[in-house]
């Protein structure tokens, strides 16, 4: 992945871990402003005509940056009936506390139809060892999680979290997003506790319609439904 107006964002639900996995894993994008050249849209409606079911999207980071694309893809995306999730790109030199306040409001809560759980993107230190870090990221989640009702996923490469997190296991109850491009059936799982992943980014260069630049793709462990179920979306807009 790459480098405000206060709302009130209402607790909408209660925390819950993703659905066990089905059948053959589902395939979709995560974008940012790289995916707009030039300002240029994505047609959604394609990327859901190619078969994709899910699309993540980059909302935030640090306590600051908007994703000016963020809100014309999210409409679009969940026109189109795809899953949506969204990710906060995080900035550990800064406030932990303040950037989940930041992504909370901005992404309003995220728990209606449609809607994955929150993502914290980490892969950058911010300069800090891997207790700290550890503690970044301890206080970022007991701050968005009582704002979201949900628990957050993490997104991650096995290297950062073998090295700048320490191995620590401490946080291997939050599904699990990994980018791991090894070219094999699975993803290399960093050691951090987490029995499975829920997405895995496996490629940055794919290539798919409606979307006019390479693509990051992602795969969700489980069936179509499982994932439906997962962004509160079973029998919205079809299968």
């Amino acid at each position: 992945m790459t480098s405000a107006t206060v709302a009130t964002v209402g607790l909408a639900g209660a925390m819950t871990d993703p659905p066990q996995a089905g059948a053959a894993p589902q395939v979709g994008p995560d974008v940012s402003s790289h995916q707009h050249p030039g300002g240029a849209s994505i047609n959604w409606f394609a990327v859901r005509a190619s078969g994709q079911h899910m699309a993540m999207v980059k909302a935030t980071e640090s306590t600051w940056y908007v994703n000016p694309h963020f809100v014309p893809d999210s409409l679009a995306m969940r026109a189109a009936g795809l899953v949506r999730g969204t990710y906060h790109y995080a900035d550990p030199s800064r406030s932990a506390t303040q950037q989940a306040i930041f992504y909370a409001t901005i992404v309003l809560g995220q728990n209606g139809i449609l809607d994955l759980p929150p993502v914290l993107d980490l892969e950058h230190s911010g300069g800090l060892g891997p207790r700290a870090l550890a503690a970044w990221v301890r206080e970022f989640f007991a701050v968005l999680e009582p704002l979201t009702g949900r628990k957050t996923i993490l997104y991650t490469y096995p290297n950062f979290w073998n090295t700048a997190m320490g191995a620590t296991r401490e946080f291997a109850d939050h599904p699990l997003w990994i980018a791991s491009y090894n070219g094999g059936a699975v993803p290399q799982m960093p050691r951090g506790g987490w029995r499975t992943w829920t997405f895995w980014q496996f490629t940055s260069s794919g290539r798919l319609p409606g979307v006019s630049t390479p693509v990051d793709l992602n795969r969700y462990n489980g069936s179509v439904a499982g994932l439906r179920a997962y962004g509160n979306a079973i029998n919205v807009f079809g299968s």
